[in-house]
């Protein structure tokens, strides 16, 4: 159930109005929902009902924010990390060490350490040098690194170019070619265990189909791995299942994919492991700005509102679409552009589209923000950094401060040497 929803003429999160959190908050600011959290995380693990042994781990990098973590680990879910602050990160939200899987490209050998040192449950390798190293390091650490080898299936995800991870040109995991050689090599190496494979092929996935196609090549790598005399006991399938972000989009439901999941792993006697980022956060929040202007323009006028690119960068990034909606509506429409106030033309959310008719001062929402958004900010044009909140029912809490730029450039030092 959609708990930003309109009550009396107002948009609400659960049981707040939203004028209340812009009037005692102030804007721009996110605005998370616990219970929509809370549901979809059960509707992701429900959706595996038929899939016998899993393991289920959010992707910090989705949503990092120490509130939104606690609330996933009090549902049993552990961590999909890639960085050792995002490992850190999640310890500290609660969720287990051997719930955390460490992924990412550019692991560092310091954070291969403070992996061990924290008694992850599992290093998925991006390539051979990596694998090298972390056994080095376990065994200087008289320690066993559990791990699997990330494959590149070069499939096709049909995503947005910069978020497409499976392709033979993308940077993450190897050739599946020549994955069951590497995993010789790693296999024989001491100080590492290496009991399974892994595979992402992209996020924002609007198809199965292309999911299917890599499952079905890495069961075909299990059954060459094993022949071979490997144990594979886990293997990973990541993450990447897509949500609406238009009214009119229609992404594949959990319940199809999980569906998809059992039949095509119901041979493999593994343990799935599955990284569900944006499918759990995205429709849980929003981003709550106002109407500055609304400026006269050559064709359509610009609604200039007090967020901007870097306080929700995806739209300049990807050009992404998110839906407009005023939290008062008239019932008016009207054709705009949305834009912030950063100098930069890339500063647009939405060009010559059909929205609710807004003025300034008028309040209104980017809506599918709880996935991608606060996590990407930043303070370019020395602008505060967002805050965060959490709603739960008729309470709410800010779960992130607004960090003012006062307090940024606090941080920094004009050398002494400098008349």
């Amino acid at each position: 159930m959609d708990q930003f929803a309109l009550r009396d003429g107002v948009l609400h999160a659960e049981d707040i109005p939203l004028p209340r959190l812009a009037e005692e908050i102030g804007t721009p600011v996110y605005v998370y929902s616990r219970a929509m959290l809370e549901a979809h995380a059960r509707e992701f693990r429900d959706a595996l009902k038929d899939v016998p042994k899993k393991h289920l781990a959010f992707a910090i990098k989705s949503n990092p924010n120490l509130g939104v973590l606690r609330v996933l680990a009090r549902q049993g879910y552990g961590a999909d990390v890639v960085s050792g602050g995002e490992l850190e990160r999640a310890i500290a939200a609660g969720m287990a060490p051997d719930d955390i899987v460490f992924s990412g490209v550019g692991k560092t050998r310091a954070e291969l350490a403070l992996g061990l040192d924290r008694g992850i449950g599992q290093f998925n390798i991006e390539h051979e040098a990596e694998g090298v190293a972390l056994a080095e390091i376990a065994l200087q650490k008289e320690m066993t690194a559990r791990a699997v080898l990330r494959v590149n299936p070069d499939v096709d995800a049909g995503t947005h170019a910069k978020i497409s991870t499976g392709k033979a040109d993308n940077k993450f995991g190897v050739g599946i070619d020549v994955a069951p050689a590497m995993f010789d090599r790693l296999a024989a190496l001491p100080g590492l265990q290496m009991r399974g494979i892994a595979v992402h092929i992209g996020s924002q996935l609007t198809s199965l189909d292309p999911l299917e196609a890599a499952f079905e090549r890495l069961g075909r790598l299990i059954a060459d791995l094993r022949a071979a005399g490997h144990s594979i006991t886990h293997v990973d399938l990541g993450g990447g299942l897509g949500v609406s972000y238009k009214p009119e989009d229609n992404p594949p439901s959990m319940a199809a994919y999980g569906a998809m999941v059992a039949r095509v792993t119901k041979d493999w006697d593994v343990t799935l492991m599955f990284e569900p980022g944006r499918v759990i956060a995205g429709n849980t929040g929003v981003l709550l700005t106002e109407v500055l202007w609304v400026k006269p323009g050559a064709t359509n006028p610009f609604v200039i509102v007090d967020a901007a690119m870097n306080d929700l960068a995806r739209p300049a990034l990807y050009d992404a679409y998110h839906d407009f909606v005023a939290v008062q509506p008239t019932g008016e429409k009207m054709t705009a552009s949305i834009v912030g106030p950063v100098c930069e033309t890339g500063d647009t959310f939405a060009r010559d589209r059909v929205t609710d008719a807004v003025e300034p001062g008028d309040l209104a929402v980017f809506r599918t923000a709880g996935a991608y958004g606060a996590t990407m900010a930043s303070t370019y044009n020395s602008r505060s950094l967002v805050p965060e909140v959490l709603v739960d029912g008729d309470r709410y809490v800010v779960v992130a401060d607004r960090i003012a730029a006062g307090t940024i450039m606090a941080a920094e030092r004009v050398p002494d040497w400098i008349d």
